[in-house]
């Protein structure tokens, strides 16, 4: 099958000025990143922020050079094949602001779409339905510049389906949207890619939920490095084998010092200072550390308030690999 993205051995590093009197510093954002994107795909791109997600994107959408590696978009090389990528391609960046204030929404989206070509009729036929689907159509004629953070989402997620590209790079799509909007633009995704089966989309997101939705395959990556890369079913079989715990303790700590103990392969908490506790998450390797750990909770006098073992999801894929959720926003690279 023909890969719509290819890369091999994908190396970016910047570098970082230090203060006055330090010699500056390099930071690798992506680290020998090999990947495969079948056409026709709904390709996930799972990780924390900073764990090189959008340093990919921009490398594949031409707005950044590689260190070293190689990149291709449909076959395309991203270094010397600037042009004919950019004619097949479109990309929508969560919380990004594009067009002009003075423009309306639908004047706006216009421009983008004259900017690929796209005939009249059929321009203005794509602009309206997808007002619909966004629930932008009341907006068509305000200005951008008067659009909430929200709205302004919503119309750049219709820019990158207006031109109908052959590739499209979905950069955090639904960040900042509530959930009703999110929701459909999730079905509105789904719908499109029923439609254009030849049609390809790299998906960026660190909600685990929307890319098990959505996803035909994810890889997980964190630090540059490609971690796993399998559909989610065969990523959620991978830690099956062990135990996963819910845990309600009644009081407020990150409960760090429970990673290290033995059979702890992962650990997130989720404080709630309203009512006073603290859930945690963990991934053990097996059911015979749990007497353990709750022997030493009982201890420390932390009263437990609930337990229960839990089906695995691809946050705890992300936990069994790295041993942190999505919320430990600790990455150091871009």
């Amino acid at each position: 099958m023909k890969k719509s993205i290819k890369t091999i051995d994908l190396v970016r590093e910047f570098q970082v000025k230090a203060g006055k009197g330090k010699e500056s510093r390099i930071i690798r954002a992506l680290d020998g990143v090999n990947l495969e994107v079948e056409e026709g795909e709904l390709f996930g791109l799972l990780g924390p922020n900073g764990a090189g997600k959008t340093t990919l994107i921009k490398i594949l959408v031409t707005l950044l050079y590689p260190t070293s590696g190689q990149a291709f978009v449909d076959g395309l090389d991203v270094t010397r094949d600037v042009l004919p990528i950019r004619q097949r391609i479109n990309m929508v960046s969560g919380g990004e602001y594009s067009g002009y204030g003075i423009l309306t929404v639908k004047e706006t989206l216009w421009m983008f779409s004259q900017f690929y070509g796209i005939p009249y009729r059929v321009a203005f036929e794509r602009i309206n339905e997808l007002l619909e689907v966004v629930g932008l159509k009341s907006e068509a004629n305000t200005r951008v510049s008067r659009l909430s953070t929200g709205m302004r989402q919503k119309m750049n997620f219709c820019r990158g389906f207006v031109t109908d590209p052959k590739i499209l790079f979905l950069d955090e799509p639904t960040l900042g949207l509530d959930v009703e909007a999110a929701r459909d633009i999730r079905a509105y995704v789904k719908t499109w890619m029923d439609k254009h089966p030849e049609r390809t989309i790299l998906l960026t997101t660190h909600y685990m939920a929307e890319a098990d939705e959505l996803c035909d395959r994810v890889a997980i990556i964190d630090h540059g490095k490609i971690l796993a890369c399998d559909t989610p079913q065969a990523l959620k079989k991978k830690v099956s084998g062990g135990s996963i715990m819910e845990i309600s303790l009644g009081v407020l700590d990150d409960f760090t010092w429970l990673k290290g103990k033995p059979g702890v392969k992962g650990l997130t908490s989720s404080p709630s200072i309203e009512k006073n506790r603290t859930t945690l998450k963990l991934v053990l390797e097996s059911e015979e550390f749990v007497p353990g750990m709750i022997s030493e909770l009982n201890q420390r006098q932390i009263p437990i308030l609930g337990m229960q073992s839990v089906e695995p999801t691809l946050e705890d894929v992300f936990l069994t690999l790295v041993g942190r959720g999505l919320s430990d926003e600790n990455s150091s690279s871009a």
